[in-house]
């Protein structure tokens, strides 16, 4: 590690082990419109659209079990999964996590990256940046 670099191991390592690949993402896709599913039930839907494997499916699952993304109950002889969070959870816990682990102290850098994400969205995506920070402007009226 550089010497003058911040050690960041403990947010670099939540970073990296919350980083979904694109089956994993597809997986959890599935799991959140259908809970409950098996691996191969779930196989059987992911495989209207690629060749994958029951082991592949599987280990998948288990990553992401690793992971905390998801949970399994025994049902005879096969496990059924579940989400642990909904997806806009875990987009929350995963900006966290990128914003604690590249986090210069300037609050400017932060908020100039989602101003330049929602520009370019579209015009709505501002206005909805906009009412949100309304929202919690007034909120944090409410509470003082």
């Amino acid at each position: 590690m550089e010497k003058n670099r911040p050690t960041t191991d403990r947010h670099a390592h939540n970073a990296l082990t919350s980083t979904l690949g694109e089956l994993e993402l597809l997986v959890l896709e599935k799991i959140w419109a259908s809970p409950g599913m098996d691996a191969k039930s779930l196989l059987a839907q992911l495989s209207a659209n690629r060749r994958l494997s029951l082991s592949t499916v599987q280990s998948t699952l288990e990553r992401l079990v690793r992971k905390q993304h998801l949970e399994r109950e025994k049902n005879g002889h096969a496990f059924c999964y579940f989400p642990l969070q909904s997806r806009a959870e875990l987009m929350g816990s995963m900006l966290r996590e990128v914003i604690q682990l590249l986090h210069d102290g300037q609050a400017n850098t932060i908020l100039s990256s989602f101003v330049n994400v929602a520009d370019r969205l579209d015009e709505k995506a501002l206005d909805q940046l906009e009412a949100l920070i309304q929202r919690k402007r007034r909120e944090r009226r409410e509470h003082e």
